[in-house]
C-alpha cells in the first residue's frame, strides 16, 4: 500500500470535489501534480454519499492511468454518469461526503482464501464481472451472502462463484474520506 500522508490524502479529496464543483460550475478543473506519488497507476474508486446513503460510486479495478487522473475521471464519473442515479446537482455540493480508494493490484484466489472486511473481490466468469470494494463487507455476515450478493451485481446466478470456470481476486484498498 502507498500510506498516503494527511495532507496527501486532503490534496486528493480536494481534487475530487474541485472536480465535480467544475463540471456543475461548467468549466474544466483539470490541475496538474507534482507530487510523483499521484502519478503511479493504480486502481482508483471514487463514492459520494449524501445523508450517509449511497449517491454514486465509479472506479477502475485495474490502472488505467495515474491516481490523480483516475480521481478526476472517476468524481465525474460518480457525481453525474453513475446510471443507479441522476446526476448530482448544485445544492446537493454542500451534502456530499467523498471517499477515495487507492486498489493494490488485483491477484488471483480461491474462495477459502478471501479475508472478510480486508479484501475486495472481483468475480469474473465469461463476459460478465463485478466487484465490491472491502468496504461493502459492512452489510453483509457471512461470506458467502458477500460472494452470492456479488454474483449477482455481476449478473449471474447467486452460487456462480462455486463454478470451477468463475474466477476471482482479490485486492486491498487504501481509502480515506472527508
Amino acid at each position: 500500500m502507498l500510506h498516503f500522508s494527511p495532507e496527501e490524502k486532503a490534496e486528493l479529496l480536494d481534487l475530487a470535489r474541485k472536480t465535480i464543483m467544475s463540471k456543475l460550475e461548467g468549466y474544466a478543473n483539470y490541475e496538474s501534480t507534482k507530487n510523483p506519488r499521484f502519478l503511479e497507476n493504480r486502481g482508483v474508486f471514487v463514492t459520494l454519499e449524501k445523508n450517509g446513503e449511497l449517491r454514486g460510486c465509479i472506479g477502475n479495478i485495474e490502472s488505467l492511468n495515474s491516481i490523480w487522473q483516475g480521481i478526476i475521471d472517476n468524481a465525474q464519473a460518480a457525481a453525474f454518469e453513475d446510471p443507479r442515479f441522476l446526476p448530482i446537482q448544485q445544492e446537493e455540493l454542500n451534502d456530499l461526503k467523498i471517499e477515495i480508494s487507492v486498489l493494490t493490484k488485483p491477484e488471483a484466489t480461491n474462495p477459502e482464501h478471501i479475508k472478510p472486511g480486508v479484501d475486495g473481490v472481483v468475480i469474473r466468469l465469461g463476459e460478465n464481472k463485478s466487484t465490491y470494494l472491502p468496504q461493502v463487507w459492512d452489510h453483509f455476515k457471512i461470506k458467502e451472502d458477500f460472494l452470492e450478493s456479488l454474483c449477482v451485481k455481476a449478473g449471474l446466478p447467486e452460487n456462480a462463484w462455486k463454478d470451477p470456470k468463475a474466477q476471482l481476486f482479490t485486492y486491498q484498498v487504501e481509502k480515506f474520506r472527508e
